[in-house]
């Protein structure tokens, strides 16, 4: 097996988010392996596009569209996938939002909706998939939260609070769900380059492809005791140990590095 395949597991995969930038190119090579892969995003053109594009894989693309941020709707697209095609045997909650927000003009509606997307948006998808794999006695969660919930980031009010959370929900989970024999991991990447990232108004360190990205996330979904998937390896260790600086010298540096010791109120 080659180090970027993750071998096709008993029932599909599901991925939120799948429309575009990382979860697309992930349903991609998932079928690519032989996966069935259920992708979920508000485009029902865009998902049907990329049903067409797997059609030469060895495995499948199947889309189930809906809004990530309706429990409802979720709770029936879980059920939905579990009738079509079998209880998940993997969950990558992708989907999310980056709306920057500059700490002095923020936007009240641009916090609401990163939660409801990126924190609320995971809930609604993992409670009813952890319903079913516990009554299967297995199953592989992993999250997609982002480096930015390690520590306060310019612009990232809104975004690294979400991720800050996505850490804490997946850590304090992993105590009940090993009880039940389903694994859970939280992914953390670096800067990817996406449409999302696009608008960032400073420098971005260790910017990774999202191909590179993929092959990072695959090979850390291996290896499902890891709870963590981070990358790239030296951008991470470089934030871990910021975060445990003294807050007076931790701002300075990231002040510094992001250009924001030269910036003015706006």
């Amino acid at each position: 097996m080659k180090t970027n395949e993750l071998e096709a597991g008993d029932g599909p995969v599901w991925i939120t988010g799948g429309s575009s930038g990382i979860g697309r190119e992930l349903a991609i090579r998932l079928a690519a392996s032989g996966w069935t892969v259920a992708v979920t995003a508000r485009s029902e053109d865009s998902l049907r596009e990329l049903e067409t594009q797997a059609q030469e894989l060895r495995g499948e693309i199947r889309a189930f569209p809906g809004d990530v941020t309706h429990t409802d709707e979720m709770q029936q697209v879980c059920k939905s996938i579990e009738a079509t095609l079998g209880t998940p045997a993997l969950l990558i909650a992708n989907a999310g939002v980056f709306l920057p927000q500059d700490g002095l003009n923020a936007e009240a509606n641009a916090f609401r909706k990163s939660f409801d997307v990126n924190l609320m948006g995971v809930v609604n998808v993992l409670l009813p998939v952890i319903e079913q794999m516990k009554g299967k006695g297995s199953g592989h969660i992993a999250i997609v939260s982002s480096v930015a919930g390690y520590s306060g980031l310019p612009t990232s009010a809104a975004y690294g609070a979400t991720k800050a959370g996505l850490i804490n929900l997946a850590e304090s989970l992993k105590f009940d769900l090993d009880l039940a024999g389903i694994h859970i991991q939280i992914i953390c990447p670096g800067f990817v380059d996406t449409p999302a990232t696009k608008d960032n108004p400073f420098p971005m360190p260790h910017l990774v492809s999202v191909e590179t990205a993929a092959n990072e996330i695959l090979k850390g979904l291996r290896h499902p005791d890891k709870f963590e998937i981070t990358f790239p390896k030296g951008f991470v260790r470089q934030l871990k140990v910021l975060r445990m600086l003294p807050y007076g010298l931790y701002f300075r540096i990231v002040a510094k590095a992001t250009g924001w010791t030269s910036r003015k109120a706006g």
